[in-house]
């Protein structure tokens, strides 16, 4: 499924989503900081993002609850391809290094070799 960029806007909308699970349009509004946009702001926003295919809908009478269509997880996914194509010649390998090398402390780095010792087991067992 292809998706257009998001506006900053459509962005944080959803930020919350993700954390909420789903939502009505009035807790939306109530979890951005404040002073938050406009009720009427943040409902085109939500309009703008069902259109664009990132979030659904189920209706309750006259109210919707909005829930997010991609998880933020393959929402990252997407955003950091170009980023690994463009700065790092398409190797996931060199922006892990880059990570590796620049980027992490001494318990970042031992976590993140937790979880990659973890995966390699499981990619093991799955043969």
């Amino acid at each position: 499924m292809a998706h257009r960029d998001l506006t900053r806007a459509e962005e944080q909308v959803m930020q919350i989503l993700w954390k909420l699970g789903k939502g009505f349009l009035k807790d939306v509004v109530e979890s951005f900081p404040q002073p938050g946009p406009a009720y009427t702001t943040v409902s085109t926003v939500i309009r703008v993002l069902v259109r664009k295919k990132f979030i659904g809908f189920k209706t309750y009478g006259k109210i919707n609850e909005y829930y997010p269509l991609i998880s933020r997880a393959d929402h990252f996914k997407r955003k950091l391809k170009p980023i690994i194509t463009n700065y790092f010649d398409g190797s996931k390998r060199d922006l892990a290094s880059f990570f590796a090398n620049t980027q992490l402390n001494l318990s970042e780095l031992e976590e993140v070799k937790s979880l990659i010792e973890e995966k390699i087991r499981n990619l093991k067992q799955a043969k």
